[in-house]
């Protein structure tokens, strides 16, 4: 599997925010082999920081060991998106069988976001409201749908999604990583192309930053993508910053395709 350290630039910064105490997101990234992974916990007083450490941890050095192996050559989004599933499904073991063990992990899950870049494409894996965005030209797109009773009431017609905004329901996810025995990723893949700005985000950006004005602090600092992290951030601290917040951005520099070569 080629480098994609040159393809590939990468930003990342997680927060605790102005309310929380200390931070049950965690974040990573393996510019190398084109993986970034966001995990927002929950639980008792510190299980949500462990809830997402290990889903972090765990994926990222599976996928790691994954793509070292000769397998990696044969990547294509059947194989990827198969990756993504497999190592989210092993996370949700471990993280279960902790909370069932040790009393106070008890009830502990996460969210999830696995993205990976190959060959011209991104497949993504998530679980729960973090969220996946891309930005392509001036357009910014949310990718990921949240699994979240918030979005079960937009899908069926009950609130708009401008009501949503203002809801009660905002943190009441339907699907966690770690909660039961077993839990299913939702997965899919998408062709990349050159200049696309992607964003993985934990819920206290989306919650506490509109769509609008995300897209306008990356058009405008898109060419400093550690600032334009940053300002995210600062955004939606100054907004009240209620819950953590974290913010990994990638940027396609070029194509990066196994088949026709580098460009």
């Amino acid at each position: 599997m080629a480098n994609l350290n040159s393809a590939l630039e990468i930003a990342s910064i997680t927060h605790p925010g102005m309310v929380r105490s200390h931070n049950e997101d965690s974040i990573a990234t393996a510019p190398e082999i084109g993986l970034a992974v966001l995990a927002d916990g929950m639980g008792g007083y510190s299980a949500g920081e462990v809830a997402s450490g290990i889903a972090v941890a765990m994926v990222t050095a599976e996928m790691k060991k994954a793509l070292a192996s000769d397998a990696a050559s044969d990547l294509n989004s059947k194989t990827a998106e198969a990756l993504i599933a497999q190592q989210s499904a092993r996370a949700n073991a471990a993280i279960y069988q902790a909370a069932q063990t040790q009393p106070r992990y008890s009830g502990m899950g996460t969210t999830l976001v696995v993205s990976l870049w190959y060959d011209n494409q991104m497949t993504v894996g998530h679980i729960g409201d973090s969220r996946l965005y891309r930005m392509r030209g001036e357009k910014l797109e949310q990718v990921t749908r949240d699994h979240s009773l918030l979005q079960e009431q937009i899908d069926s017609g009950m609130i708009t999604k401008e009501m949503a905004r203002y809801s009660q329901n905002k943190n009441l996810v339907t699907r966690a990583v770690g909660i039961d025995p077993e839990v299913d990723a939702e997965v899919h893949s998408y062709p990349v192309q050159k200049g696309d700005i992607y964003l993985l985000c934990s819920d206290g950006l989306s919650d506490m930053v509109s769509d609008e004005d995300v897209q306008l602090t990356l058009s405008s600092l898109q060419a400093n993508l550690p600032l334009a992290a940053q300002q995210l951030v600062q955004q939606a601290n100054d907004n009240g910053g209620r819950d953590n917040v974290s913010v990994i951005l990638v940027r396609v520099i070029r194509e990066f395709s196994e088949r026709a070569g580098w460009r």
